[in-house]
């Protein structure tokens, strides 16, 4: 069987550097290959994900190139992919799924879009339901509202387009980021809550760093004028990932520290940056420059037992927001996260799943809908508790720290590939 037993860590300590961030990654990728001319990108996060959009960018007949140094060259397509008939699979890379969805709907070509069984369960039909909207023809494979999918030609027409917000912002990012393929004006409404609004504001700063503007009134309506067309900036860094950022610093703080992070800090555009709030309500302390973060457990103790617990709305973080859940573990009193309907319909359902893990070591967990309670032992930590990952890169990050009480055993570690292939072999870092 394939595990990883992770030993009593006592204190942690040093500085790790950030992998590129995901989203970054995957949308710098998506529009690099949209644009007039080539663009160089520097700090590309190489892992499962970015694997498959890079796959499937090459199938479409992109031409991409691996420089010495690690960079990465794309020749744009100027919004036209040569290739108009393919079949791609996509694993189980939402931020890959979602947006070339949206961009080859209006390619005017045939396409099939497939991924592994959990991407099969993870629902589309908002963002298909809006594309149709405009003209898209688009066609499910298998169970209605769930990919696969068939992209048939289709004649695309201007409007106003609206689109459900409260189950992933994926879906709104995926179609702005499409939209000024048609060179039409169009205009977006969200139908009720957004939710991860951060991430959409991520989408359209890159948009921007390619020359396409969009403006919005309180993140409910959207607008951009026709005729704008997506141009290489050139040369590109991605900056590293916030949400990763997340394990080392929790571990700072639960563990004495100081952790410090490089690649993100006071200029970072992610919204999981906003985790370290949520970390020095807690009690903890962090210090931020432009390009790191650095966090230590609370000044009159070194042990986490001395964090308070919180209850907060994670709408704003839900990916970091899975670290918390950890966090909470080492906090006095029960800790209540919020307003994370959106975890169930991840890699896993993850409130379903980090209740099942978190009760293994003695929690008592009260969930819903879209919150989860927790609230710690009163003794020590199960030790040696076999964690079940549910091939969830993040229940495999998360539950690492748990190490910081108990011995544990991570089962199919190796899910971490997804988005931090080399993680566990930085976490050992802060023990040495």
């Amino acid at each position: 069987m394939n595990w990883l037993d992770l030993p009593l860590i006592d204190k942690v300590h040093g500085v790790i550097r950030l992998p590129g961030s995901k989203s970054i990654s995957n949308r710098i990728l998506l529009l690099s290959a949209l644009a007039e001319g080539v663009t160089t990108i520097s700090g590309l996060l190489q892992s499962d994900d970015t694997s498959q959009m890079l796959a499937a960018l090459r199938t479409l007949g992109i031409s991409i190139q691996f420089s010495e140094d690690s960079n990465i060259e794309v020749t744009g397509c100027q919004g036209k992919f040569s290739v108009k008939e393919a079949r791609l699979f996509l694993g189980n890379a939402g931020t890959a799924f979602r947006p070339l969805t949206a961009v080859l709907a209006l390619m005017h070509g045939r396409y099939y879009l497939a991924g592994v069984p959990r991407m099969h369960e993870r629902p589309i039909d908002d963002l298909v339901n809006a594309l149709r909207q405009i003209g898209a023809n688009i066609d499910y494979a298998g169970q209605s509202g769930f990919p696969p999918l068939k992209i048939n030609p289709a004649n695309i027409q201007s409007g106003a387009v609206a689109i459900k917000g409260d189950i992933s912002s994926q879906f709104l990012s995926g179609l702005l980021m499409a939209l000024p393929l048609t060179g039409k004006p169009m205009v977006v409404t969200v139908d009720g809550l957004l939710i991860s609004q951060p991430y959409v504001a991520l989408t359209l700063q890159q948009m921007a760093r390619f020359g396409v503007h969009v403006e919005h009134e309180s993140w409910q309506h959207f607008s951009m004028t026709g005729e704008q067309v997506y141009h290489s900036p050139g040369n590109i860094w991605v900056e590293g990932d916030a949400s990763s950022a997340s394990y080392f610093l929790a571990a700072g703080a639960i563990a004495g520290g100081p952790v410090r992070v490089e690649g993100v800090g006071h200029t970072s555009q992610q919204g999981d940056i906003r985790f370290v709030d949520a970390l020095e309500k807690m009690g903890a302390c962090v210090k931020m420059g432009d390009d790191w973060i650095e966090c230590s457990s609370p000044r009159r103790s070194a042990v986490g037992k001395q964090l308070m617990a919180i209850d907060m709305d994670c709408n704003h973080i839900p990916d970091a927001a899975m670290t918390l859940a950890i966090t909470a573990m080492f906090a006095q009193g029960t800790t209540t996260l919020r307003n994370i309907g959106s975890w169930r319909v991840k890699e896993t359902d993850r409130i379903a799943a980090m209740s099942t893990e978190l009760s293994k070591l003695g929690a008592r967990i009260e969930s819903g809908e879209d919150f989860i309670r927790i609230t710690p032992p009163d003794g020590p930590f199960t030790a040696n508790a076999a964690i079940e990952t549910y091939d969830d890169h993040r229940m495999a990050m998360s539950f690492s720290l748990i190490s910081l009480a108990a011995p544990v055993r991570i089962l199919d570690p190796g899910c971490v590939a997804k988005t931090f292939p080399d993680y566990f072999e930085k976490f050992s870092i802060l023990t040495r």
